[in-house]
């Protein structure tokens, strides 16, 4: 039962899984449109993780960004700037029909990938903090739900030109930059929040959890297609089934994930979930037949989904620690938090999009042999979610 307090937020609420499905549905139309990308600039597997890593660093400059225009602005603007910036990128990499172009194109969407995903989840911990119950699943769910929509349109318009489909795509998230997200006061604490020890000891537990969430993560949305393109032969209209299947679990395990959390604990979910990532992957792995590749994918969705929203939850709760007095300098720490924590998104991704297509340059087999190895240290790691003892009050 949702608590007194969720009925004052739900025009927040309904803005920041706006912004959440915006993101999913742009990244995944890029992502699953790759093989034709590759195909247009006849770029080897290498090369496509060369411009992949464009993407990577650039995020990473975002998320430094969208810390600083936090700070000062509110999260609530640094989003809106980094939605503008998103539908100037994916326009810009529509429209290039040469390569120094098309890096360009990435270059401006990575940055502001990065300034979305670090501010979106600001705004996400802020309300789950108010609204004092699991929300972030649900969130990251509008995520996945964006990327099913974005899967969807790839499959239904396999022939429509890049540039076409970019200028489609940049209205939403210019859309989106106009509903109304989660204000904050501006203050004088920045200062005193860069003052107040972090415990970025126990952080960098969660954040080695996000980094194999989103290694896992990126080698499936990234590669997945291309995997059913060159391994499974899969009908070349149908590559973008690798990336469905996946989505759809984790909408599924994202949707119900707000609930469980509750039910559970965040410990056991996390454990049970790395168990059914790695089978997950081992079909997809020995998979003989592009249908079995389907099946893998979708069990590799159901486990490792709630990872991503419970280290935000996680991250931030730490950051809350030792700060209950003052509601601005308490915002201002878990922004300053949460847009570092970002960052453990792309190494992860790093990883993913990275070591796969390198690993995986005989056969993307071996690419994703590995991150089906490693996601099983979550086990071990799952621990360092366990609930704070001593909570701090909500931000009035």
């Amino acid at each position: 039962m949702p608590t007194p307090n969720a009925s004052h937020w739900p025009r927040q609420r309904v803005a920041i899984a706006l912004a959440f499905l915006s993101q999913g549905l742009v990244f995944i139309s890029l992502t699953t449109r790759l093989p034709r990308i590759q195909d247009h600039f006849d770029l080897s597997s290498v090369e496509t993780s060369v411009l992949l890593l464009v993407v990577v660093l650039t995020a990473g400059l975002g998320s430094v960004l969208a810390e600083s225009f936090a700070r000062w602005w509110g999260s609530h603007i640094a989003l809106r700037a980094g939605l503008v910036g998103t539908a100037v990128g994916i326009a810009a990499i529509g429209a290039a029909e040469r390569l120094p172009l098309l890096v360009i194109g990435l270059a401006i969407y990575g940055t502001a990938l990065g300034m979305v995903d670090a501010t979106s989840n600001m705004q996400a911990v802020a309300l789950e903090h108010r609204m004092e119950q699991p929300i972030l699943p649900s969130f990251h769910a509008a995520w996945t739900l964006g990327g099913v929509l974005g899967t969807l349109v790839t499959l239904a318009t396999p022939d429509v030109p890049l540039g076409v489909g970019g200028l489609v795509l940049m209205i939403l998230p210019l859309v989106v930059g106009t509903r109304p997200f989660l204000g904050h006061e501006r203050g004088q604490a920045v200062a005193e929040a860069a003052a107040v020890a972090v415990p970025w000891r126990r952080i960098l537990l969660v954040g080695l959890a996000i980094v194999l969430f989103y290694m896992v993560d990126t080698a499936s949305t990234t590669w997945g297609s291309i995997y059913f393109d060159d391994v499974l032969d899969s009908p070349s209209r149908l590559v973008a089934l690798a990336t469905l299947p996946y989505l759809v679990a984790s909408l599924v395990a994202r949707a119900v994930g707000d609930d469980l959390t509750r039910r559970l604990g965040p410990v056991p979910l996390l454990r049970v979930g790395a168990l059914v990532s790695a089978a997950g992957l081992a079909v997809v792995v020995l998979a003989p037949t592009w249908p079995v590749g389907i099946l893998g994918f979708f069990v590799l969705g159901l486990g490792v989904a709630v990872i991503a929203p419970l280290s935000f939850s996680a991250a931030a709760a730490i950051a809350r620690e030792g700060v209950d007095d003052d509601p601005d300098l308490l915002r201002r720490r878990v922004d300053s938090v949460i847009a570092r924590f970002n960052q453990f998104n792309y190494a992860g991704a790093l990883l993913g999009a990275v070591m796969t297509g390198v690993f995986g340059a005989g056969t993307l087999r071996l690419g994703f042999a590995v991150p089906m190895v490693l996601i099983v240290a979550m086990v071990p790691l799952a621990r360092a979610f366990a609930p704070v003892a001593d909570a701090p009050r909500p931000v009035p």
